[in-house]
């Protein structure tokens, strides 16, 4: 998948304006709105040299909402937002370890001279897709219900991440990847509930999109359990390994052979 350019700071400034003025609107009721827009109105009439337009409305109306938002001029966000880039990039500021299986996955994949496209889904996925973009993946992230893409796309918002970070609301079985991935990472959980056959269908179709040398990770499986032994069969010819983490559960770690290497054999 080509990788989009990234969005200037100025930009993504001018999102999060947008989308806190937004949310302010939709957290008060009509009656409120409206006194804004009279507000707007009243100021816009003192102002001789303008004439009262829907447009110039809207803009006022914002401009009074910012004003009693206290929001930040670019500036100071713009502070704010470097400080907080370098600080999302470390895996403590996610709970996470240096040596955790998902780290290590995103310090491999920032080594391919392009961006590379990860695929998350199930259970955690905001964190993970939140840590994987701040580190210079392109990632989807799959949600079953409207209400997550919402909450995953507003989270990225904030973060500064929005350009990497792409909620998909779809179910793994019915998802097809529109390019080559260079990493799965998805919850045991979300395997556990589809049936032998779909979660057969699902891996298939994942592991053929995977690029050689990429990774599928399946995180949070309970220790002892069986999973284990079916992902093993899975993903026979793929360069397995399964750690434990502080949890008491699982996580299992795959990477594609190159072709090179399947040819040898």
């Amino acid at each position: 998948m080509a990788s989009r350019p990234a969005r200037s700071l100025r930009y993504e400034y001018e999102l999060y304006i947008e989308q806190e003025i937004e949310n302010y609107k939709e957290s008060i009721p009509r009656s409120a709105i409206l006194a804004i827009g009279d507000e707007a109105a009243t100021r816009i009439a003192s102002e001789a040299q303008f004439a009262l337009t829907e447009l110039l409305l809207l803009e006022e109306v914002d401009r009074l909402i910012a004003k009693r938002l206290s929001l930040p001029k670019y500036e100071t966000w713009r502070r704010r937002r470097l400080k907080l880039h370098d600080e999302m990039r470390r895996p403590e500021h996610w709970g996470m370890s240096a040596d955790y299986a998902l780290v290590r996955t995103a310090n491999d994949a920032s080594e391919h001279r392009t961006q590379s496209h990860v695929l998350v889904a199930g259970e955690g996925s905001e964190r993970s897709a939140l840590f994987l973009a701040a580190n210079g993946c392109d990632v989807t992230t799959l949600q079953s219900e409207e209400g997550s893409v919402q909450r995953v796309m507003e989270a990225a918002i904030q973060a500064g991440l929005a350009e990497r970070v792409h909620p998909v609301a779809a179910e793994l079985t019915g998802f097809t990847p529109s390019g080559p991935l260079q990493a799965v990472v998805c919850s045991h959980s979300t395997l556990k509930d589809l049936t032998p056959r779909e979660r057969a269908r699902v891996i298939a179709v994942l592991q053929s999109a995977t690029i050689d040398g990429g990774i599928h990770l399946v995180e949070t499986i309970v220790a002892g359990s069986t999973a284990i032994d079916e992902l093993r069969v899975t993903y026979r010819g793929w360069d397995i390994s399964v750690e434990s983490d502080k949890r008491d559960t699982q996580v299992f770690l795959a990477r594609k052979e190159l072709t090179e290497n399947r040819v040898s054999h």
